[in-house]
């Protein structure tokens, strides 16, 4: 749903900083405008004596669009001449439109990325490359960890700034293994430790709660459980791993279904539930589920016992600062330094921080991410700040963003993984399959 009310500005702009006023000799504020995307015209010569509007485009609901609407607005306060035309929709078939804007010369200045689609549209050359721009200072990238640096290029290339940083987290009810005087799970915990918990999870509670939930199909688990073993979940335009790393991953949570340590297909199953409420970690079915960790506090306002947030299992320095989403710029945009200094605003700004929070995901900006997190007040997004401060140090090296094709690889990994849980295919059966399927989705 498309914000489309023009924005009046009333206060004064914030106090700049050196650097912004440094800046605002060759740019300067205006009126926010919000719509539909419009093209482009040429970056004029002098900044400061023409206008320049940008079209902007993401996904997400009513908070984010009011939020983004507020961040730019300070952007346009500083820099008169520049207006933004913003354009936003829920997550489904955002990528459709914007496939539809970029083939018909239409394509936002610039938009938000995830890191599924982020290397096709670099090789695609649709995204902007701002290399030159972190080179020379114009986008400061100092502050954000360097793993979610790394992750925002392509072919050693930068060709996206992450928006906000998030992290896969086993989120877990801490106050059920109060209730069965258990110890708590811990940063760290190899796969055979955590077996070995959940399995007394499940005889503490004399069958009734699962130790965890079964992540066989997930992408993000098996991507981590392979760099714990020196393996990525691509290498090129190809799987990064065999039949047999793929056998024993099917065959290890066979082994947890059958010891019911991990529950069978019909609770699995509830975890497509769109109702959080319904989650099985939230009915107290499980004790860990494999998640994203800022999805602990939309869990955490369905139940009344404490969740709380760990690493997944395996050797943390698997993890890596991953970008919940990036902003990219167009390559084709006519105001290409417009666009660079706009992310740049975007990722240093501290009151853009503040205006923001942490509805992306925590801010990228590590001093940022520390002011805002004074401010929160979400007991869930506090125990999520201090999980990933607690990873800060810990994060290894962040992979290549995933090839064209990921999407294809990710829904053949859950029904790979749903045949074996079924019983159709033997975990070998379903992993020679899977790795032929998969490459072939790679270099079609």
């Amino acid at each position: 749903m498309p914000l489309s009310s023009p924005v009046p500005i009333r206060s004064g702009p914030p106090a700049p900083t050196r650097r912004r006023l440094l800046q605002a000799t060759v740019l300067s504020g205006a009126t926010l405008l919000v719509g539909g995307t419009t093209a482009c015209t040429e970056e004029p010569t002098d900044p400061a004596n023409e206008r320049v509007e940008l079209s902007v485009f993401w996904w997400g609901g009513k908070e984010r669009a009011t939020l983004t609407e507020r961040a730019l607005a300070l952007y346009s306060r500083r820099h008169p001449s520049v207006t933004f035309r913003l354009t936003w929709q829920g997550e489904t078939g955002y990528y459709d439109r914007l496939a539809t804007q970029t083939m018909g010369g239409n394509a936002p200045d610039l938009f938000q990325i995830d890191d599924g689609h982020l290397s096709e549209y670099a090789h695609r050359r649709i995204v902007l490359d701002l290399t030159d721009f972190v080179a020379d200072g114009r986008i400061d990238l100092r502050n954000l960890p360097p793993s979610l640096v790394q992750y925002g290029r392509i072919g050693g290339r930068t060709v996206a700034v992450a928006a906000a940083g998030n992290t896969p987290g086993l989120i877990y009810n801490r106050s059920l293994l109060r209730r069965l005087k258990l110890p708590e799970p811990h940063i760290g915990m190899s796969y055979d430790e955590f077996f070995r918990w959940i399995g007394t999870v499940g005889r503490r509670s004399e069958g009734r709660v699962a130790g965890t939930m079964d992540p066989s199909g997930d992408y993000r688990a098996l991507w981590l459980w392979l760099r714990t073993h020196g393996r990525e979940l691509y290498h090129g335009r190809q799987v990064g791993f065999t039949v047999d790393d793929l056998t024993r991953w099917l065959d290890m949570w066979q082994s947890a279904r059958s010891n019911r340590t991990a529950p069978g297909p019909v609770v699995v199953r509830a975890t497509d539930e769109p109702d959080p409420a319904r989650q099985p970690i939230v009915s107290g079915r499980v004790a860990t589920v494999f998640a994203w960790a800022d999805e602990l506090p939309e869990l955490q306002r369905h139940t009344g016992d404490e969740l709380a947030v760990i690493s997944y299992p395996g050797a943390p320095e698997a993890h890596w600062a991953r970008a919940s989403m990036y902003w990219a710029g167009f390559h084709g945009t006519r105001h290409p330094q417009t666009v660079a200094d706009v992310i740049d605003f975007l990722t240093n700004e501290t009151e853009v921080g503040r205006v923001l929070g942490a509805e992306r995901g925590l801010n990228a900006n590590l001093n940022i991410r520390r002011v805002v997190e004074q401010s929160l007040t979400d007991q869930g997004m506090k125990r999520v700040a201090a999980f990933e401060n607690a990873m800060s140090s810990r994060f290894g090296p962040a992979p290549v963003p995933p090839p064209k094709g990921h999407g294809r690889v990710r829904a053949l990994l859950a029904t790979t993984a749903e045949s074996a849980r079924s019983g159709q295919q033997t975990s070998r059966g379903a992993a020679i399959q899977f790795i032929a399927r998969a490459n072939a989705a790679l270099v079609s």
